[in-house]
């Protein structure tokens, strides 16, 4: 059913869960739980426009990348997610920071590439995210980079078990990092051109600020990571020199 505002496309909840594949139970829970807005009620009947519809698209989008619905409404909330807009800069920003293409592999082919058949480091890697179960004998590898160097640690004589271990504190001191950035943007550009009532002519600014802190903080990582590696060099191997020169100096002679 249409309505005459502004031409858009209102549809009843029976309608929307038509068009959009999902259930009226799940469209009703998701308004529960504050992940969708309420529909505009007319002569007692709920309808439910364009807003609505990509809202209910984004949901299914991460819910199919594994995000829970509790992280979601956070993710929604903290951009105060009401317009087809901030929908489109959610996507948008997934997009600049999950560039990569996703692989099917299947079982047998993880086995030959580790060489190993211990279906223990198998669930270990679902765990930590970088697998995603599709059948009983197929995976999406979420990130090909991530496993592409766990692979090669193992190809340096480093047990799958030990690579896995490396891969999961980096995961761990990421999540530090991204806080950083993320942090930084909401608090210095999203709460500025938020308060100032989202100006459509500030929109394309905003994605340039977000792909240029994309490129700033991986080169400052990287940047990071070689003078902490560096200093770190030098503490050990310094320190190791120095003990190894007193083992080695012969005791004074009378």
């Amino acid at each position: 059913m249409s309505t005459d505002t502004h031409d858009v496309e209102w549809r009843t909840i029976d309608e929307l869960a038509r068009v959009s594949g999902v259930t009226v139970r799940n469209i009703r829970a998701y308004q529960a739980r504050g992940l969708l807005p309420p529909p505009e009620v007319k002569a007692r009947t709920g309808y439910y426009g364009p807003g609505h519809e990509a809202r209910l698209e984004l949901i299914k989008d991460l819910q199919g990348e594994g995000v829970k619905l509790d992280t979601i409404k956070k993710l929604l909330d903290t951009t105060g997610g009401s317009t087809e807009q901030v929908v489109h800069f959610i996507r948008r920003i997934r997009q600049l920071f999950a560039a990569e293409d996703r692989q099917i592999v299947s079982v047998a082919e993880l086995a030959e590439r580790f060489e190993e058949t211990d279906l223990s480091h198998l669930r270990r890697a679902q765990k930590m995210g970088l697998l995603r179960e599709i059948t009983e004998d197929q995976y999406e590898e979420i990130s090909p980079r991530l496993m592409d160097s766990a692979h090669e640690l193992f190809g340096l004589g480093i047990p799958l078990g030990r690579s896995l271990d490396v891969v999961e504190q980096l995961r761990r001191h990421a999540d530090g990092i991204a806080k950083i950035y993320v942090d930084l943007f909401l608090g210095e550009v999203w709460q500025p051109f938020d308060a100032s009532g989202r100006p459509a002519e500030q929109w394309p600014r905003v994605y340039e600020v977000i792909e240029q802190l994309r490129r700033i903080s991986g080169d400052a990582m990287l940047a990071v990571l070689e003078l902490a590696v560096s200093e770190r060099l030098d503490t050990t191997f310094g320190r190791d020199i120095a003990r190894n020169v007193r083992t080695s100096t012969p005791p004074p002679s009378d």
